[in-house]
Protein backbone atom coordinates (compact mmCIF):
# COMPACT_ATOMS: atom_id res chain seq x y z
CA UNK A 1 0.00 0.00 0.00
CA UNK A 2 1.49 3.35 -1.04
CA UNK A 3 1.53 6.01 1.66
CA UNK A 4 0.67 9.59 0.82
CA UNK A 5 3.54 12.03 1.40
CA UNK A 6 3.23 15.04 3.69
CA UNK A 7 1.44 18.02 2.06
CA UNK A 8 3.12 21.40 1.76
CA UNK A 9 0.83 23.25 -0.72
CA UNK A 10 -2.71 24.37 -0.05
CA UNK A 11 -5.20 22.48 -2.22
CA UNK A 12 -6.95 25.71 -3.27
CA UNK A 13 -3.69 26.89 -4.90
CA UNK A 14 -3.80 24.14 -7.51
CA UNK A 15 -4.58 25.36 -11.04
CA UNK A 16 -4.66 23.90 -14.54
CA UNK A 17 -1.16 23.22 -15.77
CA UNK A 18 0.23 22.15 -12.39
CA UNK A 19 2.13 18.88 -12.35
CA UNK A 20 2.29 16.70 -9.26
CA UNK A 21 2.34 13.11 -8.09
CA UNK A 22 -1.06 11.37 -8.21
CA UNK A 23 -2.07 7.95 -6.93
CA UNK A 24 -2.65 5.67 -9.92
CA UNK A 25 -5.25 3.12 -8.85
CA UNK A 26 -4.06 0.08 -10.81
CA UNK A 27 -1.30 -0.51 -9.88
CA UNK A 28 -1.40 1.31 -6.53
CA UNK A 29 1.57 3.63 -7.20
CA UNK A 30 2.27 7.37 -7.32
CA UNK A 31 2.96 8.80 -10.79
CA UNK A 32 3.55 12.31 -12.11
CA UNK A 33 0.50 13.86 -13.76
CA UNK A 34 -0.71 17.20 -15.11
CA UNK A 35 -3.91 18.88 -13.96
CA UNK A 36 -6.04 19.59 -17.04
CA UNK A 37 -9.24 20.80 -15.41
CA UNK A 38 -10.89 21.38 -12.03
CA UNK A 39 -14.48 21.41 -10.81
CA UNK A 40 -16.36 21.64 -7.53
CA UNK A 41 -18.96 19.04 -6.57
CA UNK A 42 -20.66 20.00 -3.32
CA UNK A 43 -17.90 20.85 -0.85
CA UNK A 44 -15.34 18.74 -2.69
CA UNK A 45 -12.97 19.94 -5.42
CA UNK A 46 -12.06 17.43 -8.13
CA UNK A 47 -9.08 17.48 -10.49
CA UNK A 48 -8.93 15.95 -13.97
CA UNK A 49 -5.37 14.73 -14.54
CA UNK A 50 -3.31 13.19 -17.32
CA UNK A 51 -0.51 10.85 -16.24
CA UNK A 52 2.67 11.91 -18.01
CA UNK A 53 4.09 9.28 -20.41
CA UNK A 54 0.95 7.11 -20.08
CA UNK A 55 -1.94 6.53 -22.46
CA UNK A 56 -4.82 8.99 -22.13
CA UNK A 57 -7.30 6.23 -21.30
CA UNK A 58 -5.96 6.48 -17.73
CA UNK A 59 -7.01 10.14 -17.47
CA UNK A 60 -9.67 10.66 -14.82
CA UNK A 61 -11.06 12.82 -12.01
CA UNK A 62 -9.30 12.64 -8.64
CA UNK A 63 -9.93 14.34 -5.31
CA UNK A 64 -7.42 15.79 -2.85
CA UNK A 65 -6.73 12.51 -1.02
CA UNK A 66 -5.16 11.10 -4.21
CA UNK A 67 -2.82 14.06 -4.74
CA UNK A 68 0.68 14.56 -3.32
CA UNK A 69 0.63 18.29 -2.65
CA UNK A 70 4.31 18.24 -1.61
CA UNK A 71 5.33 17.51 -5.22
CA UNK A 72 3.46 20.37 -6.97
CA UNK A 73 5.20 22.19 -9.80
CA UNK A 74 3.33 25.29 -10.99
CA UNK A 75 3.31 26.39 -14.65
CA UNK A 76 5.96 29.05 -15.28
CA UNK A 77 3.47 31.61 -16.55
CA UNK A 78 -0.06 30.95 -15.25
CA UNK A 79 -1.63 33.76 -17.30
CA UNK A 80 -0.05 32.50 -20.52
CA UNK A 81 -1.15 28.94 -19.75
CA UNK A 82 -4.75 30.08 -19.17
CA UNK A 83 -4.75 31.87 -22.55
CA UNK A 84 -3.39 28.80 -24.30
CA UNK A 85 -6.01 26.53 -22.74
CA UNK A 86 -8.89 28.86 -23.61
CA UNK A 87 -7.90 29.62 -27.20
CA UNK A 88 -6.27 26.32 -28.10
CA UNK A 89 -3.60 28.21 -30.08
CA UNK A 90 -0.10 29.51 -29.29
CA UNK A 91 0.97 30.98 -32.58
CA UNK A 92 0.31 34.59 -31.49
CA UNK A 93 2.05 34.22 -28.13
CA UNK A 94 5.67 35.40 -27.77
CA UNK A 95 8.32 32.80 -26.95
CA UNK A 96 5.96 29.94 -27.77
CA UNK A 97 7.25 26.46 -26.87
CA UNK A 98 8.36 24.09 -29.60
CA UNK A 99 5.85 22.24 -31.75
CA UNK A 100 6.74 18.98 -30.03
CA UNK A 101 5.81 20.34 -26.59
CA UNK A 102 2.53 21.68 -27.99
CA UNK A 103 1.49 18.16 -28.95
CA UNK A 104 1.72 17.09 -25.31
CA UNK A 105 -0.94 19.57 -24.20
CA UNK A 106 -4.46 18.22 -24.10
CA UNK A 107 -7.24 20.47 -25.43
CA UNK A 108 -10.04 21.06 -22.96
CA UNK A 109 -12.68 19.56 -25.26
CA UNK A 110 -10.95 16.15 -25.13
CA UNK A 111 -11.63 15.66 -21.43
CA UNK A 112 -13.73 12.55 -20.83
CA UNK A 113 -17.36 13.60 -20.80
CA UNK A 114 -19.24 10.30 -20.41
CA UNK A 115 -19.17 8.47 -17.07
CA UNK A 116 -20.68 5.13 -18.12
CA UNK A 117 -22.46 3.54 -21.06
CA UNK A 118 -24.72 0.52 -21.01
CA UNK A 119 -24.96 -1.68 -24.11
CA UNK A 120 -27.06 -4.81 -23.75
CA UNK A 121 -25.97 -6.65 -20.62
CA UNK A 122 -22.65 -4.80 -20.40
CA UNK A 123 -21.91 -1.55 -18.55
CA UNK A 124 -18.63 0.02 -19.68
CA UNK A 125 -16.49 2.90 -18.44
CA UNK A 126 -15.31 4.99 -21.44
CA UNK A 127 -11.63 5.65 -22.06
CA UNK A 128 -11.82 8.87 -24.09
CA UNK A 129 -13.99 11.84 -25.07
CA UNK A 130 -16.86 11.39 -27.55
CA UNK A 131 -19.17 14.23 -28.68
CA UNK A 132 -22.47 12.88 -27.39
CA UNK A 133 -25.03 15.65 -26.67
CA UNK A 134 -24.24 17.57 -23.47
CA UNK A 135 -27.63 16.76 -21.98
CA UNK A 136 -26.75 13.06 -22.30
CA UNK A 137 -23.28 13.50 -20.80
CA UNK A 138 -24.78 15.12 -17.70
CA UNK A 139 -26.41 11.78 -16.83
CA UNK A 140 -24.53 9.11 -14.81
CA UNK A 141 -24.96 6.61 -17.66
CA UNK A 142 -25.90 6.73 -21.35
CA UNK A 143 -28.05 3.79 -22.44
CA UNK A 144 -27.60 2.36 -25.96
CA UNK A 145 -29.86 0.03 -27.89
CA UNK A 146 -27.59 -2.88 -28.72
CA UNK A 147 -29.40 -3.45 -32.03
CA UNK A 148 -29.57 0.03 -33.63
CA UNK A 149 -27.15 1.88 -31.24
CA UNK A 150 -29.67 4.66 -30.54
CA UNK A 151 -28.68 6.47 -27.33
CA UNK A 152 -31.14 7.54 -24.61
CA UNK A 153 -30.90 9.13 -21.16
CA UNK A 154 -32.18 6.39 -18.86
CA UNK A 155 -33.34 2.78 -18.60
CA UNK A 156 -37.01 3.73 -18.87
CA UNK A 157 -36.48 5.45 -22.22
CA UNK A 158 -34.49 2.44 -23.41
CA UNK A 159 -37.28 0.03 -22.43
CA UNK A 160 -39.79 2.10 -24.43
CA UNK A 161 -37.45 2.16 -27.42
CA UNK A 162 -36.86 -1.61 -27.34
CA UNK A 163 -40.62 -2.21 -27.69
CA UNK A 164 -40.51 -0.35 -31.02
CA UNK A 165 -37.10 -1.52 -32.29
CA UNK A 166 -37.53 -4.51 -34.62
CA UNK A 167 -33.84 -5.15 -35.27
CA UNK A 168 -32.05 -8.12 -33.75
CA UNK A 169 -28.86 -7.74 -35.78
CA UNK A 170 -26.91 -4.89 -37.41
CA UNK A 171 -28.87 -3.34 -40.34
CA UNK A 172 -26.79 -4.83 -43.12
CA UNK A 173 -26.05 -7.97 -45.12
CA UNK A 174 -24.69 -11.02 -43.30
CA UNK A 175 -21.58 -12.03 -45.24
CA UNK A 176 -20.06 -14.63 -42.90
CA UNK A 177 -21.34 -17.15 -40.37
CA UNK A 178 -19.59 -19.98 -38.58
CA UNK A 179 -20.92 -21.45 -35.35
CA UNK A 180 -22.08 -18.42 -33.30
CA UNK A 181 -19.89 -15.81 -35.04
CA UNK A 182 -21.24 -13.65 -37.88
CA UNK A 183 -20.06 -10.60 -39.83
CA UNK A 184 -22.43 -8.00 -41.25
CA UNK A 185 -21.46 -5.47 -43.94
CA UNK A 186 -22.93 -1.99 -43.35
CA UNK A 187 -22.95 0.66 -46.08
CA UNK A 188 -22.27 4.04 -44.45
CA UNK A 189 -24.56 5.68 -46.99
CA UNK A 190 -27.57 3.37 -46.69
CA UNK A 191 -27.37 3.03 -42.90
CA UNK A 192 -26.09 6.50 -42.06
CA UNK A 193 -27.74 6.86 -38.63
CA UNK A 194 -26.44 3.48 -37.48
CA UNK A 195 -22.94 4.27 -38.81
CA UNK A 196 -22.85 7.66 -37.07
CA UNK A 197 -23.99 6.11 -33.79
CA UNK A 198 -21.32 3.45 -34.21
CA UNK A 199 -18.67 6.15 -34.67
CA UNK A 200 -19.83 7.92 -31.50
CA UNK A 201 -19.60 4.66 -29.58
CA UNK A 202 -16.17 3.72 -30.91
CA UNK A 203 -14.77 7.21 -30.19
CA UNK A 204 -15.20 6.39 -26.48
CA UNK A 205 -12.52 3.69 -26.83
CA UNK A 206 -10.35 4.88 -29.75
CA UNK A 207 -8.26 7.97 -29.07
CA UNK A 208 -6.91 8.31 -32.63
CA UNK A 209 -10.28 7.88 -34.33
CA UNK A 210 -11.49 10.77 -36.49
CA UNK A 211 -15.24 11.19 -36.10
CA UNK A 212 -16.86 11.12 -39.54
CA UNK A 213 -20.27 12.80 -39.69
CA UNK A 214 -20.30 11.92 -43.41
CA UNK A 215 -20.14 8.13 -43.40
CA UNK A 216 -20.93 7.75 -47.13
CA UNK A 217 -17.35 6.79 -48.19
CA UNK A 218 -17.08 3.96 -45.64
CA UNK A 219 -18.08 0.36 -45.18
CA UNK A 220 -18.43 -1.06 -41.67
CA UNK A 221 -17.95 -4.74 -40.85
CA UNK A 222 -19.69 -5.66 -37.60
CA UNK A 223 -18.71 -8.89 -35.83
CA UNK A 224 -21.42 -10.44 -33.67
CA UNK A 225 -22.02 -13.46 -31.47
CA UNK A 226 -25.42 -15.14 -31.69
CA UNK A 227 -27.70 -16.40 -28.92
CA UNK A 228 -31.46 -16.86 -28.47
CA UNK A 229 -31.99 -13.09 -28.18
CA UNK A 230 -30.17 -12.07 -31.36
CA UNK A 231 -26.79 -11.06 -32.81
CA UNK A 232 -24.77 -9.11 -30.21
CA UNK A 233 -21.99 -6.79 -31.38
CA UNK A 234 -18.50 -7.79 -30.30
CA UNK A 235 -16.50 -5.31 -32.37
CA UNK A 236 -16.07 -3.90 -35.86
CA UNK A 237 -13.69 -2.47 -38.39
CA UNK A 238 -14.27 0.10 -41.10
CA UNK A 239 -12.67 0.62 -44.50
CA UNK A 240 -12.99 3.14 -47.28
CA UNK A 241 -15.01 2.05 -50.29
CA UNK A 242 -12.29 3.37 -52.58
CA UNK A 243 -8.71 2.98 -51.34
CA UNK A 244 -5.57 1.89 -53.15
CA UNK A 245 -3.65 0.56 -50.16
CA UNK A 246 -5.63 0.57 -46.92
CA UNK A 247 -7.86 -2.41 -46.15
CA UNK A 248 -8.88 -1.04 -42.74
CA UNK A 249 -9.55 2.46 -41.40
CA UNK A 250 -10.13 1.68 -37.72
CA UNK A 251 -10.80 -1.42 -35.63
CA UNK A 252 -12.38 -1.87 -32.21
CA UNK A 253 -13.15 -4.79 -29.94
CA UNK A 254 -15.54 -3.68 -27.20
CA UNK A 255 -13.93 -3.92 -23.71
CA UNK A 256 -16.06 -6.86 -22.43
CA UNK A 257 -14.79 -8.97 -25.35
CA UNK A 258 -11.10 -8.03 -25.26
CA UNK A 259 -8.36 -10.62 -24.58
CA UNK A 260 -10.57 -13.35 -26.04
CA UNK A 261 -9.12 -13.53 -29.58
CA UNK A 262 -11.81 -11.39 -31.23
CA UNK A 263 -9.41 -8.56 -32.12
CA UNK A 264 -7.23 -10.94 -34.08
CA UNK A 265 -10.33 -12.33 -35.79
CA UNK A 266 -11.35 -8.84 -36.97
CA UNK A 267 -7.87 -8.26 -38.41
CA UNK A 268 -7.85 -11.67 -40.10
CA UNK A 269 -11.23 -10.98 -41.67
CA UNK A 270 -9.98 -7.70 -43.17
CA UNK A 271 -7.21 -9.64 -44.91
CA UNK A 272 -9.64 -12.30 -46.12
CA UNK A 273 -11.55 -9.49 -47.85
CA UNK A 274 -8.27 -8.35 -49.43
CA UNK A 275 -7.65 -11.89 -50.69
CA UNK A 276 -11.09 -11.91 -52.29
CA UNK A 277 -10.20 -8.61 -53.98
CA UNK A 278 -6.85 -9.97 -55.14
CA UNK A 279 -5.00 -7.17 -53.34
CA UNK A 280 -2.50 -6.64 -50.56
CA UNK A 281 -3.57 -4.33 -47.76
CA UNK A 282 -2.41 -2.39 -44.74
CA UNK A 283 -4.25 -0.57 -41.94
CA UNK A 284 -4.34 3.21 -41.77
CA UNK A 285 -1.53 4.62 -39.66
CA UNK A 286 -0.83 5.53 -36.94
CA UNK A 287 -2.06 2.50 -35.04
CA UNK A 288 -3.03 2.77 -31.40
CA UNK A 289 -0.80 1.04 -28.85
CA UNK A 290 -3.26 -1.84 -28.49
CA UNK A 291 -3.82 -1.96 -32.26
CA UNK A 292 -0.08 -2.21 -32.93
CA UNK A 293 0.25 -5.14 -30.52
CA UNK A 294 -2.64 -6.96 -32.19
CA UNK A 295 -1.32 -6.38 -35.70
CA UNK A 296 2.25 -7.41 -34.85
CA UNK A 297 0.94 -10.65 -33.37
CA UNK A 298 -1.23 -11.37 -36.43
CA UNK A 299 1.47 -10.43 -38.96
CA UNK A 300 4.08 -12.55 -37.18
CA UNK A 301 1.89 -15.65 -37.13
CA UNK A 302 0.71 -15.24 -40.74
CA UNK A 303 4.27 -14.75 -42.04
CA UNK A 304 5.70 -17.62 -39.99
CA UNK A 305 2.88 -19.82 -41.32
CA UNK A 306 4.17 -19.20 -44.83
CA UNK A 307 7.88 -19.53 -44.00
CA UNK A 308 7.60 -22.75 -42.01
CA UNK A 309 5.27 -24.43 -44.50
CA UNK A 310 7.62 -23.38 -47.28
CA UNK A 311 10.55 -25.05 -45.53
CA UNK A 312 8.64 -28.28 -45.03
CA UNK A 313 7.65 -28.35 -48.71
CA UNK A 314 11.19 -27.90 -50.06
CA UNK A 315 13.64 -30.79 -50.12
CA UNK A 316 16.68 -28.52 -49.92
CA UNK A 317 17.99 -27.16 -46.63
CA UNK A 318 16.95 -23.59 -47.35
CA UNK A 319 13.87 -21.50 -48.01
CA UNK A 320 13.51 -20.02 -51.46
CA UNK A 321 10.86 -17.34 -51.15
CA UNK A 322 10.87 -13.58 -51.68
CA UNK A 323 9.24 -10.76 -49.72
CA UNK A 324 6.83 -10.24 -52.61
CA UNK A 325 5.80 -13.90 -52.52
CA UNK A 326 5.14 -13.71 -48.77
CA UNK A 327 3.05 -10.60 -49.41
CA UNK A 328 1.04 -12.31 -52.16
CA UNK A 329 0.34 -15.39 -50.01
CA UNK A 330 -0.78 -13.39 -46.96
CA UNK A 331 -2.18 -10.20 -48.60
CA UNK A 332 0.02 -8.28 -46.12
CA UNK A 333 1.77 -5.31 -47.73
CA UNK A 334 5.51 -5.68 -48.41
CA UNK A 335 6.30 -2.81 -46.01
CA UNK A 336 4.45 -4.58 -43.19
CA UNK A 337 6.18 -7.88 -44.05
CA UNK A 338 9.61 -6.23 -43.84
CA UNK A 339 8.79 -4.34 -40.62
CA UNK A 340 7.49 -7.55 -38.99
CA UNK A 341 10.55 -9.59 -39.98
CA UNK A 342 12.75 -6.76 -38.68
CA UNK A 343 10.82 -6.64 -35.39
CA UNK A 344 11.24 -10.42 -35.01
CA UNK A 345 14.94 -10.05 -35.89
CA UNK A 346 14.61 -12.54 -38.73
CA UNK A 347 16.27 -10.42 -41.44
CA UNK A 348 20.07 -10.39 -41.85
CA UNK A 349 22.38 -8.75 -44.35
CA UNK A 350 24.63 -11.43 -45.88
CA UNK A 351 26.83 -11.32 -48.99
CA UNK A 352 25.37 -8.05 -50.31
CA UNK A 353 21.74 -9.07 -49.88
CA UNK A 354 19.08 -9.47 -47.22
CA UNK A 355 18.13 -12.99 -46.17
CA UNK A 356 15.46 -14.33 -43.84
CA UNK A 357 16.85 -16.49 -41.04
CA UNK A 358 14.20 -18.42 -39.06
CA UNK A 359 15.80 -19.46 -35.78
CA UNK A 360 14.96 -22.62 -33.89
CA UNK A 361 13.53 -20.82 -30.83
CA UNK A 362 11.21 -18.83 -33.09
CA UNK A 363 9.91 -22.06 -34.67
CA UNK A 364 9.54 -23.63 -31.22
CA UNK A 365 7.49 -20.69 -29.92
CA UNK A 366 5.41 -20.70 -33.10
CA UNK A 367 4.57 -24.41 -32.77
CA UNK A 368 3.76 -23.88 -29.08
CA UNK A 369 1.33 -21.06 -29.92
CA UNK A 370 -0.30 -23.18 -32.64
CA UNK A 371 -1.31 -25.78 -30.05
CA UNK A 372 -3.40 -23.21 -28.14
CA UNK A 373 -7.12 -22.95 -29.02
CA UNK A 374 -7.57 -20.00 -31.38
CA UNK A 375 -10.45 -18.43 -33.24
CA UNK A 376 -9.85 -18.41 -37.00
CA UNK A 377 -11.76 -17.31 -40.09
CA UNK A 378 -13.00 -20.15 -42.28
CA UNK A 379 -12.85 -18.75 -45.82
CA UNK A 380 -15.39 -21.33 -47.03
CA UNK A 381 -18.04 -19.68 -44.83
CA UNK A 382 -17.74 -16.28 -46.53
CA UNK A 383 -20.55 -15.08 -48.80
CA UNK A 384 -19.04 -11.90 -50.19
CA UNK A 385 -18.27 -10.56 -53.65
CA UNK A 386 -16.18 -7.38 -54.07
CA UNK A 387 -18.09 -4.37 -55.42
CA UNK A 388 -16.82 -1.67 -57.72
CA UNK A 389 -17.26 1.63 -55.84
CA UNK A 390 -15.34 3.77 -58.31
CA UNK A 391 -18.42 4.61 -60.40
CA UNK A 392 -19.93 8.03 -59.63
CA UNK A 393 -23.38 6.56 -59.05
CA UNK A 394 -22.08 4.29 -56.27
CA UNK A 395 -20.09 6.85 -54.37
Amino acid sequence: MSLKPTSYVCESALVEGCTLSVLMQKPDVWKMAEILSTKKVGNKRLYYVHFLDFNKRLDDWFDEKDLDLSSVQFPRNRQRYAMERSTGSRKNLPNAPSKQSQLKKKPVHEIKNVQWIELGKHRMKPWYFSPYPEVMCAEPCIYLCEWCLKYVMNATCLARHLIKCNLRHPPGEEIYRKDTISFFEIDGRRSMTYAQNLCLLSKLFLDEKTLYHNTDPFLFYIMTVFDSRGFHMVGYFSKEKVSEDNNLACVLTLPPYQRMGYGRLLIEFSYELSKCEGKTGTPEKPLSDLGLLSYRSFWAQAILDVLIKQKLDVAEDKITISINEISEKTSISTDDVVSTLTHLKLIKYYKSRYIVCVKGDVVENYLKDKTKPQLCIDATCMRWVPKDWTGSKKR
